[in-house]
């Protein structure tokens, strides 16, 4: 089991610097990365629930007093799902006032899924500080002997662009809370 966990945190923090690099470089989250996020949610959630089942025998999901706390509480999956679906709808407001992409709006759905309702006030505080360390780096000019380099030369066209790949920013926050989680969370 322990192995399984590892294996999913493993591919949720790869689909994630997928999604940051993709944002980065093009200005587009794949679907299919958000879509894979999702899925490995799914099993991850999947395999917490057998657990659980595990521990009171073939019954022992349904008979057990915490099957509120495993299913629909903020601490269990119900947690999971409010925190995805609270971020994707202001996420989905901001792309309808046109301040988000869609990328990043579909991105916060697995990022809600992958922190958790217990993830939300650093997930919060991780993304203000990396927006404000965003906003700091785009405003100082950048030394010439690092202007040949393919990331400065991006960042400059961020820069006269304005249009800031804010998956970056959202997948940072979100590593950082996921690093940051106890272990048997």
């Amino acid at each position: 089991m322990i192995a399984s966990i590892n294996i999913i945190t493993i591919a949720s923090v790869f689909l994630l610097l997928y999604a940051a690099w993709s944002d980065f470089r093009l200005w587009k989250i794949p679907n299919g990365t958000v879509l894979a996020l999702i899925v490995v949610y799914a099993l991850d959630a999947t395999l917490r629930l057998l657990a659980a089942k595990e521990t009171g025998g073939a019954l022992g999901l349904l008979m057990e007093q915490d099957l509120g706390a495993t299913l629909f509480s903020f601490a269990g999956i119900g947690g999971d799902l409010a925190a995805g679906l609270l971020l994707f709808t202001l996420g989905f407001t901001l792309w309808c006032f046109r301040l988000f992409g869609a990328g990043d709006a579909k991105l916060f759905l697995p990022i809600g899924l992958l922190i958790g309702w217990h993830g939300m006030l650093p997930f919060s505080i991780f993304l203000l500080i990396g927006g404000v360390l965003t906003m700091l780096a785009l405003r100082l000019p950048m030394p010439l002997q690092f202007a040949h380099y393919a990331v400065v030369m991006r960042l400059q066209e961020i820069r006269t662009t304005r249009k800031i790949p804010y998956g970056v920013i959202m997948v940072a926050a979100a590593l950082a809370v996921m690093a940051l989680r106890p272990a048997g969370a």
